[in-house]
């Protein structure tokens, strides 16, 4: 048995189509987003709102960008790609603590021990679904996520490592292997006729899902290493260019939501070396190649960029020369998706210890995305124990992000 026949076989029960549209037409009237996480919680008051006059303002000092607002000098690269970003600059909310920060930027919803609420990929990815997409909606690239809470398994984020790499899906695709996956389903879908509940097939579906993953030739997005030498030094040679290259790879086939990670901003310590040597560069980097190609390839315009993480660093520089977890004033930068690009909403006071302006929340930034997108904000779910949760959890729209 070979592709073909396995996926003929597989047709007399309900599949997805395969794939017959080229990369234009996949594209037509769909949308994508785009989220760069930066685990560990970057100090924003030393990338997008600097504060140089104040007394722990820090070394960096403010550059101008294309549109009207300054940011770091480290990041010349962003800088001219800022007329199509907007930062928010009134970030204010209370979860400072690592694992619950993660969990509530990600959702939306501060952890509750009785329910898991899906992360924002999850929601997205459901909410923009492609049919004729072979490989995930929801892909992570180089590292974890939060996962797809009661929204279940088939939204659940696909993890690969930056050089498109999946574990546990090094298989040989022989002729034994489709009379195996074949006779599986075959079991599988025998098991869900007896109305055992919605496990099984949830786990069938992301079988199904797997076997055609394999023989995808979708699967060639996640091959960044096929890039122009050229393209692949703009992005820059690390696990965070290849991944942001990866993304947009990922947004030309059609896949509704990426996750990219960069991890490392916990900086307690030394953090003016570890920004200024480390992390600003590579950031500048990849965030700027991933800005530029989508603009120039009229991606940006159905899609959407969010920058953040779980919360930023304190104005007071500590002992070590470094700063510690804030919540209560910082910055999240988005673009793309018709949202206005060069300005900066909201603003902190002098030395960045308080917003002065309107707070936004997790919940204001997800349905400003969402408006984005086109994804209407009546939309409601119904949780495991029957409760309905509206999505974005009744977020209000950042109205300065739309003409």
């Amino acid at each position: 048995m070979d592709r073909r026949s396995f996926l003929a076989g597989f047709s007399s029960l309900p599949l997805v189509e395969l794939l017959s549209a080229n990369t234009e037409e996949m594209r037509k009237n769909n949308k994508s987003a785009i989220l760069l996480w930066m685990g560990g919680g970057p100090s924003t008051m030393d990338i997008w709102d600097l504060k140089p006059k104040a007394p722990t303002g820090g070394p960096f000092r403010p550059i101008p960008t294309t549109g009207d607002v300054q940011i770091c000098e480290h990041m010349p690269l962003v800088a001219k790609q800022m007329h199509n970003m907007a930062i928010i600059r009134s970030m204010s909310t209370r979860e400072a603590d690592h694992m619950r920060g993660r969990y509530y930027m990600h959702t939306g919803y501060v952890p509750n021990p009785s329910i898991e609420h899906p992360s924002y990929g999850a929601v997205l990815s459901h909410q923009l679904k492609r049919e004729d997409l072979e490989i995930p909606q929801f892909v992570s690239v180089g590292g974890g996520s939060v996962g797809a809470g009661f929204l279940g398994m088939n939204n659940a984020p696909f993890v690969v490592n930056s050089n498109g790499q999946v574990r546990n899906l090094d298989i040989k695709t022989d002729e034994r292997f489709f009379q195996r996956a074949y006779a599986l389903d075959v079991l599988e879908n025998g098991f869900i006729n007896q109305n055992r509940g919605s496990i099984a097939k949830d786990h069938r579906d992301v079988l199904r899902q797997a076997f055609s993953l394999l023989t995808s030739e979708q699967m060639e997005a996640f091959k960044v290493a096929s890039e122009p030498e050229a393209i692949k030094d703009r992005y820059g040679d690390n696990n965070f260019g290849k991944s942001c290259l990866m993304a947009r790879r990922l947004v030309e086939v059609g896949v509704p939501f990426i996750e990219v990670n960069l991890g490392g901003w916990d900086n307690h310590q030394n953090i003016f070396p570890t920004l200024r040597d480390n992390k600003l560069p590579m950031l500048d980097k990849g965030m700027s190649a991933l800005v530029e190609d989508l603009e120039q390839r009229g991606l940006l315009e159905d899609t959407a960029i969010i920058w953040m993480g779980e919360f930023s660093r304190t104005p007071r520089i500590n002992g070590n020369a470094g700063r510690d977890h804030w919540a209560r004033s910082w910055s999240v930068v988005v673009g793309g998706a018709g949202m206005n690009g060069g300005i900066a909403i909201g603003e902190t006071n002098s030395d960045g210890t308080r917003v002065e302006t309107e707070p936004y929340s997790s919940q204001d930034v997800m349905a400003s995305v969402c408006k984005a997108l086109g994804i209407s904000l009546t939309t409601t779910f119904t949780s495991n124990s029957g409760r309905p949760m509206k999505i974005a959890n009744s977020g209000k729209v950042i109205n300065d992000l739309f003409s």
